[in-house]
């Protein structure tokens, strides 16, 4: 099994399209976070974990599922990078790959040393960049593929079926 654990607001502060819209509104910013990686988790199969730390949520420690994207508010006076210290250590065994998102160096060597792999916020755009083009390329060769039809039809039928579909005479 392959997980990636993402430091949330690591990557919001990385990804241009993310710093704007935080700028503008956090919550905004951390929605769009997860729905790309709720893309990203559907298309490849890996489990995703999102850790925002409670600098911009107060309150209690808080794990939430959206989209099947396992999401985790820190306890207040918990850092996000001490929370992905502690999930890597428990997640990580001999049949599970730990990855972990972050463009933070010194989270980097931690997690090196803990056995997890990790990929910075560049590679995981580029990453969600190639699956959005995979899906696009996917639903493409979709269209491009005709159904069968059950009853094989005259084509003179088939156009006056196509005129009455679209109401015309």
């Amino acid at each position: 099994m392959v997980i990636l654990v993402v430091d949330g607001y690591n990557i919001i502060g990385a990804w241009e399209e993310l710093k704007r819209l935080k700028d503008k509104d956090i919550g905004q910013a951390r929605d769009r976070l997860i729905e790309r990686m709720a893309e990203y988790q559907s298309y490849s199969g890996q489990r995703v974990i999102i850790v925002f730390d409670a600098y911009y949520v107060r309150g209690i420690e808080n794990k939430l599922h959206e989209f099947n994207v396992e999401i985790i508010y820190t306890k207040e006076r918990e850092t996000a990078d001490e929370c992905i210290e502690k999930l890597v250590k428990k997640l990580k065994n001999v049949k599970t790959q730990v990855y972990v998102a972050t463009s933070d160096y010194a989270e980097q060597r931690t997690i090196f040393g803990q056995g997890a792999l990790r990929k910075s916020a560049r590679e995981l755009l580029i990453e969600l960049k190639d699956v959005q083009r995979q899906i696009n390329e996917d639903i493409e060769n979709t269209k491009q593929i005709k159904s069968p039809r059950k009853i094989e039809l005259d084509e003179a039928i088939l156009k006056k079926f196509e005129k009455m579909r679209r109401g015309e005479k």
